[in-house]
């Protein structure tokens, strides 16, 4: 709403941006449905994108890309150039927001030579990123969105201790305090490919640790995911960072860095990540089509 009043502000002339409040069935899927909207990008879950691929089919068949969910793996390799980096940006990269990102780094795929030290890393940086009012400025991260959202975060929590892994910090929800309802940064180790907690999104501060002896075989835990919406690698070897980040399936993949972009770089997933690119010259041709005009003289 503040963006529209800026828009206002700013002299665009009406109609070009609006903002219609509304929820999904209603707001959603009456856009979906229109027969005169001719494009939708929609950015949310994986589950409701896939609506919006069945309004499109049930309608005028409207051009539809999709933004959705994520397992972001970072995959760190024995080489890792600077750990402190890594610790420092896998940290950052879950926790932030209190996991509530599409693209979050959820997913640690390290070799097993280094797991401990850098776990240990992870897990100093993450005490700097404690949960608090999210009005005050000096909060590093706030609250869980709802109630709802809170709960089915706990869940994850309560599913990995049955799943086997064991929890390195954190796990349990903080008091409810004044501006919101908080769960503290949630680092799991001992994670196994197939459990839930490595698999599903589960949209909050939990960081899952799985241990690999080889390149080869971070590679294939990290490509096996419904997910492919971005992917990091820390390793120095140059050569290695090109065929490994080839070998990922991911919309955007970092190396030795993470979440890092621009206006002029596309964004967007693979598989169940969705459809379409944001940002950069790519993302206008989402919204035209080309068109062939043959005249004969």
């Amino acid at each position: 709403m503040l963006f529209a009043e800026l828009a206002v502000r700013a002299g665009l002339p009406e109609g070009v941006f609006n903002v219609v409040n509304g929820f999904g069935p209603s707001c959603g899927g009456t856009l979906g449905k229109h027969m005169d909207v001719n494009k939708l990008a929609f950015t949310g879950s994986t589950e409701v994108g896939k609506y919006f691929l069945k309004y499109a089919a049930e309608s005028n068949a409207k051009a539809v890309s999709l933004e959705l969910g994520g397992k972001t793996p970072h995959v760190v390799l024995s080489d890792c150039p600077d750990i402190d980096a890594a610790a420092s940006a896998i940290a950052w990269g879950v926790f932030y927001n209190a996991g509530q990102t599409c693209h979050a780094g959820t997913r640690m795929v390290v070799d097993q030579k280094i797991e401990d030290e850098l776990l240990d890393k992870v897990r100093k940086v993450s005490e700097t990123i404690m949960p608090g009012d999210t009005y005050d400025p000096s909060t590093a991260m706030g609250t869980i969105v709802d109630r709802a959202q809170f709960d089915r975060v706990n869940e994850y929590i309560g599913i990995g201790q049955a799943e086997g892994a064991t929890i390195h910090t954190g796990g349990k929800p903080v008091e409810p305090t004044k501006g919101g309802i908080y769960i503290p940064p949630t680092i799991f180790q001992n994670v196994k490919p197939g459990m839930r907690i490595e698999k599903e999104e589960i949209f909050g501060p939990v960081l899952g640790s799985i241990r690999v002896s080889n390149d080869e075989e971070a590679v294939r835990i990290a490509n096996d995911s419904q997910y492919g919406l971005g992917a990091a690698l820390w390793t120095r070897d140059v050569s290695k960072a090109h065929k490994i980040a080839r070998q990922l399936r991911a919309g955007t993949v970092w190396v030795n860095t993470f979440d890092r972009s621009s206006i002029t770089t596309p964004f967007g997933g693979f598989k169940q990540s969705g459809t379409g690119r944001d940002r950069s010259l790519h993302s206008i041709e989402g919204y035209t089509n080309l068109k062939t005009t043959w005249i004969q003289l």
